[in-house]
C-alpha cells in the first residue's frame, strides 16, 4: 500500500461529536507517521459546545497537533484545489447532513467546499461516515457516493443494532489503511466491517 509519510493530508471534521475522540486519535497517528496534516472544520464542528467537549478545545487540539490553523470558512477552503494543497482529503467523521450535501452537489460549508475544491484536481477523497440514519435516509447518499469517481469510504458497520438499528459508523482504526488504498486508486475491502 501507499506510504502515508510525507503526504499532504486534509483532515475535515463534521459535527458527529461522539466520534471526535476516535477521529482525532487517527489524525494524531497520521501526524506521528510523518504526514503533513491540515484540519478543516464544518461550521457546527467549530462552533458547538457539547457534552463531548467545547468547540475551542477541539480547535486548539487540532492546531496543536498539526501545527497549522484550522480552516473554518468557505473562503479558507476554496483555495485547496487551485493551490493543490493536499494529496488526499479525508472527512472524518462525515455526518449524514454532509453525505447528503456531497451527493447532491451542495457546497455551503468549509467541509463541502474543501471536498469540491480538492476533487477538481482528480485527487482522492475518503469519507468516514457517522450517521444515525445510515440505513434509512442516508443510505441512498452513501450508495450514490460509492459510484462517484475518486471517492472512497472507510469501512463501516452498524454500531448499536438494538438501540440504533439504522445507525452506521466508520471503523476509525481502518482510516490509515483506507487512505493508503485510496492513494493507489483502490477502495479498502471489505467495505462492510463486523459489528463494532
Amino acid at each position: 500500500m501507499a506510504e502515508i509519510k510525507g503526504k499532504k493530508i486534509g483532515f475535515a471534521v463534521c459535527g458527529s461529536f461522539c466520534t471526535f475522540k476516535k477521529a482525532f486519535e487517527q489524525l494524531k497517528y497520521l501526524v506521528n507517521e510523518g504526514a503533513e496534516v491540515t484540519a478543516v472544520m464544518s461550521f457546527n464542528a467549530a462552533s458547538m459546545d457539547t457534552r463531548f467537549g467545547k468547540a475551542q478545545e477541539h480547535i486548539s487540539f487540532l492546531e496543536d497537533i498539526t501545527g497549522k490553523p484550522v480552516i473554518r470558512t468557505i473562503e479558507g477552503a476554496e483555495p485547496i484545489g487551485p493551490k493543490k494543497m493536499f494529496d488526499i482529503l479525508v472527512i472524518a467523521p462525515c455526518t449524514g447532513n454532509t453525505l447528503a450535501k456531497l451527493a447532491a452537489g451542495i457546497i455551503d460549508t468549509p467541509v463541502t467546499m474543501a471536498a469540491k475544491s480538492h476533487l477538481r484536481n482528480g485527487s482522492p477523497l475518503v469519507i468516514a461516515p457517522s450517521t444515525n440514519d445510515g440505513l434509512s435516509g442516508s443510505a441512498k447518499n452513501i450508495g450514490a457516493l460509492l459510484n462517484y469517481r475518486n471517492i472512497y469510504l472507510v469501512p463501516f458497520s452498524q454500531d448499536d443494532v438494538y438501540a440504533k438499528p439504522r445507525s452506521l459508523v466508520a471503523d476509525f482504526g481502518k482510516l490509515p489503511d483506507a487512505l493508503a488504498a485510496a492513494l493507489e486508486g483502490k477502495q479498502l475491502q471489505p467495505l462492510l466491517a463486523g459489528i463494532l
